[in-house]
């Protein structure tokens, strides 16, 4: 194996882990809740189980455009250089609002938020399998949150977006058990 195959094996590897891994411990948060915990709101926010509903469908949103199914990735420019992913998360702001399609359609279950995280860890997983250099590299998006970033950076995000939501998950079961 050549240097840049390794090199693409060795990101993949991190990709996967980084995802897996936070992906892992949200799952794991929501499985250990109480159901009236994990789906009760204060009526101003969502509930832990629809953070989790939100983040399954931004993986899976994610997940095609990193294994193609979503026709979004275009060519980069020749000369493309990538921001260090750490750079571009440093900007994002604290709170976002979420795009339509990715907003809960309203009370969601907390075993329904568990399968939908769950299937699109598959999907991650799957997507990242098949996930080329040629691809990873020179294929990308442009996102006003990120700017133009490659695949392999989508899959940076996806991470990023799964921890920053698991923080936001166990706030609020500590909220919600702490309450009267």
């Amino acid at each position: 194996m050549d240097v840049a195959g390794g090199n693409h094996l060795a990101r993949v590897r991190h990709l996967r882990e980084a995802f897996s891994s936070a992906n892992e411990k949200l799952v794991g948060r929501l499985r250990g809740a109480e159901d009236a915990a994990a789906e009760k709101t204060d009526g101003t926010g969502w509930s832990a189980a629809q953070v989790g509903w939100h983040v399954a469908a931004v993986n899976t949103r994610f997940a095609a455009l990193i294994s193609g199914d979503a026709p979004n990735a275009k060519p980069l420019p020749e000369r493309f250089e990538p921001k260090p992913w750490t750079e571009i998360e440093a900007g994002m702001p604290e709170r976002l609002e979420a795009p339509g399609a990715v907003v809960p359609p309203g009370p969601v279950r907390r075993q329904e938020a568990v399968a939908a995280l769950e299937s699109s860890a598959v999907k991650m997983a799957r997507a990242l399998d098949t996930l080329t250099a040629e691809r990873g590299g020179k294929l990308g998006v442009t996102n006003p949150l990120v700017g133009t970033i490659n695949l392999y950076q989508v899959g940076d995000w996806a991470a990023g977006h799964v921890e920053r939501h698991l923080r936001q998950v166990t706030g609020l079961l500590e909220q919600s058990s702490a309450a009267p």
